[in-house]
């Protein structure tokens, strides 16, 4: 058996690198960068799982198509180990079609983006990055805040994140209510239709799966039922919502202030606007995160080589 590993090989601690040579042959990429296709394709010929971090793949935005042209040529490929939770960024149906089974790393950093997501409730209600920018500038003024204890945060997605962020809510004194695609039930937590949930909440947190199924499903019409002065973390993904009409929202004061994940601000509807805060995805990028991150990654692969993959994404 050959296994294909996209990321570099003194980033796994010696019990994995044992864990994954007792299969068969490994290879390593030995770098985060961006590989050419051509580099990644030699590589990894003639393996049976490849592990992949996106990364090597460039960005998520072009990784979907830059990976399926890896796997059409490798032929031997029966198995996809993501180094991540979300699977945006590869094409399930072309994986489905070529009978290869794809396996992400749910929760590994369960605590750690809850708690990141908290902590930008907080930046945005308090004002806090947007008065740390005026400071650094020098144009200080001072920004009218508010408290998060006895408000309603709405929860979009009560999976694995979206649920301890619930917990983390109820911790600090808000109401919490959620609406999730499939039924769910949590205590403390009031189950809404995603119309309710818009026009009761007073902070939202974005927590559903980054796939074709939730794109722009935060658009102008969704905005509309909010209530004025909502603030909104969205550590989904960036295209969950129609930065079009945020960007109007913001402006127009409907929306208090709006913190997402971005691979790059320097241009789009959002650049520039004082009350969007885009930050690169750290939330997740933790000691211990990391650390469950590769032994998930890892026990996949093991999984997969043993004939009984698990964690399959099958959406």
């Amino acid at each position: 058996m050959k296994i294909a590993v996209f990321n570099p090989e003194n980033e796994f601690i010696p019990e994995n690198k044992r864990a994954l040579a007792r299969l068969g042959r490994v290879v390593y990429t030995q770098t985060r960068e961006e590989l050419p296709l051509p580099k990644l394709i030699k590589l990894a010929a003639d393996a049976d799982i490849l592990m992949v971090d996106p990364d090597n793949l460039g960005s998520f935005e072009k990784g979907k198509e830059n990976l399926k042209t890896v796997i059409a040529a490798l032929p031997n490929v029966k198995t996809l180990a993501l180094s991540t939770t979300s699977y945006g960024w590869v094409d399930l149906g072309y994986c489905r079609k070529r009978g290869v089974k794809v396996c992400n790393i749910p929760g590994y950093s369960r605590e750690s983006v809850a708690e990141h997501t908290i902590a930008l409730l907080l930046c945005l209600a308090k004002r806090i990055l947007i008065t740390d920018r005026q400071t650094q500038k020098g144009e200080y003024k001072l920004e009218r805040g508010f408290e998060l204890y006895g408000k309603t945060l709405g929860i979009i997605g009560l999976g694995s994140i979206g649920s301890r962020v619930a917990q983390l809510g109820q911790g600090i004194g808000m109401k919490v209510i959620a609406y999730n695609r499939s039924p769910k039930i949590q205590a403390g937590v009031q189950m809404k239709s995603l119309g309710k949930l818009l026009r009761e909440s007073d902070a939202i947190s974005l927590n559903v799966k980054d796939c074709d199924q939730t794109i722009g499903m935060i658009g102008s019409g969704e905005l509309a039922k909010m209530k004025d002065g909502v603030i909104i973390v969205n550590t989904a993904g960036r295209e969950v919502v129609d930065e079009e009409a945020m960007a109007k929202a913001l402006k127009f004061g409907k929306i208090y202030g709006y913190a997402f994940e971005a691979e790059d601000l320097e241009s789009g509807p959002l650049a520039r606007i004082e009350n969007a805060i885009g930050l690169k995805g750290f939330g997740w990028y933790t000691n211990e995160a990391l650390a469950n991150l590769q032994k998930i990654w890892v026990q996949n692969v093991l999984a997969a080589a043993s004939g009984h993959p698990q964690n399959i994404v099958t959406d």
